[in-house]
């Protein structure tokens, strides 16, 4: 797994933490217990800290940087695959939804979620327990029974998959 130090900051990755041999990860960045970073994702934190909370899942291919301060991925967050994700803060067992991008000093509720898609502007607050949608996102509803199971369950499968990963992932 490529992990990079910056100006004397290196990564620090739990070891009951997966992160994919292709994922990158550079400077003043922190993976907790059983989070999991995957295929083809950066992770940058040249300017400030990047914290991916414990359980919580970065997919293939998203990219995670911050400014001054603190990019903080909350407790058993799904972030999707190919989202951006700009120093903001998400709140535990968000999911941001494939293709989102979520940018500078926005706040994510506990167990939101972002529709695929959907663009989260600058310093908007995305309350606990909704669907924000749209780009830039300015409707919230409710969860929606089908999106409650996902923000429920979703942490969970990519923590069992990231063990089937680190157990069965071999080059060849």
């Amino acid at each position: 797994m490529p992990l990079f130090s910056f100006e004397g900051l290196s990564p620090q990755v739990h070891p009951d933490a997966w992160i994919a041999p292709t994922a990158t990860l550079i400077g003043d960045v922190v993976v907790e217990k059983d989070a999991s970073v995957w295929f083809g994702a950066v992770i940058r934190a040249d300017f400030g800290r990047i914290v991916i909370r414990e359980g919580a899942n970065i997919q293939d291919n998203s990219v995670i940087h911050v400014n001054d301060g603190v990019c903080e991925v909350g407790k058993n967050v799904t972030v999707g695959h190919q989202c951006l994700v700009h120093d903001c803060t998400i709140g535990e067992q968000a999911l941001i939804g494939n293709g989102s991008t979520v940018l500078d000093k926005a706040k994510i509720g506990a167990r939101a979620l972002v529709a695929a898609g959907a663009t989260v502007t600058p310093a908007t607050e995305v309350p606990e327990e909704v669907i924000a949608m749209g780009s830039p996102a300015k409707k919230f509803v409710p969860l929606t029974d089908s999106a409650r199971m996902w923000v429920e369950h979703n942490a969970a499968i990519y923590q069992e998959l990231a063990r089937r990963h680190r157990a069965g992932t071999k080059p060849v």
